[in-house]
């Protein structure tokens, strides 16, 4: 029996999962997370066999829990699931430790495939994200200015390029205006930047929001 844990902060889409879930009788489903920080501490308690994984959530984001997660519970396998397309968050959090990234569009089929795969040892992504891996490992290509922020600061310019204004990012991301004003301070730093305006018209032409 695959044991799994659900880590998202909508009740809405746990439910979903739930019931893909249910299709398999190999797999069953011990327990539920909605922040990052209770995912961390179920993956201590319960020992799950993977981990399904939301990127945006409060408190702490998937991809700031990974690392936790993994300390917590080493055998624990990790799939990112994520309203992002591959090409925003994918790389980055197979190279923070995550076994497999999925995005949440996909088909049932495909997430109970990702499962199989990762509880087998194998790690999962898609044929088109592994051609692209595939790609970066026979070149070396030239870092886009975005690539140099942490996950925190990508979250927030993704933000801001989907046209959300500071306290709405706030709000959705659990902290306090005053920080956010201090990422997008370090955004425009780090990527050369003056101003909202080039941060949005950035983020739309590299599809980012």
């Amino acid at each position: 029996m695959i044991r799994i844990l659900i880590a998202d902060d909508h009740a809405i889409v746990r439910e979903g999962l739930k019931r893909i879930l249910e299709e398999d009788r190999s797999m069953e489903l011990v327990a539920e997370a909605d922040t990052g920080r209770q995912a961390v501490s179920l993956a201590r308690s319960e020992k799950p066999d993977v981990i399904l994984l939301d990127i945006s959530m409060p408190e702490r984001s998937g991809v700031d829990a990974l690392s936790d997660i993994k300390s917590a519970h080493p055998g624990a396998r990790v799939l990112m699931l994520s309203m992002h397309p591959e090409d925003q968050y994918a790389i980055r959090c197979l190279s923070e430790g995550a076994d497999g990234y999925l995005t949440k569009e996909s088909a049932p089929e495909l997430l109970l495939e990702a499962i199989r795969k990762l509880y087998g040892g194998s790690k999962y992504v898609s044929p088109s994200l592994a051609e692209r891996l595939a790609v970066n490992l026979s070149r070396k290509p030239l870092q886009a200015p975005h690539e140099s922020l942490s996950e925190r600061e990508l979250q927030v310019l993704i933000l801001i390029g989907s046209g959300k204004i500071v306290s709405e990012i706030a709000r959705e991301l659990c902290v306090s205006v005053k920080t956010v004003s201090t990422y997008r301070s370090r955004i425009l730093e780090k990527m050369n930047l003056d101003n909202n305006a080039q941060l949005i018209r950035y983020a739309v032409e590299h599809n980012l929001g």
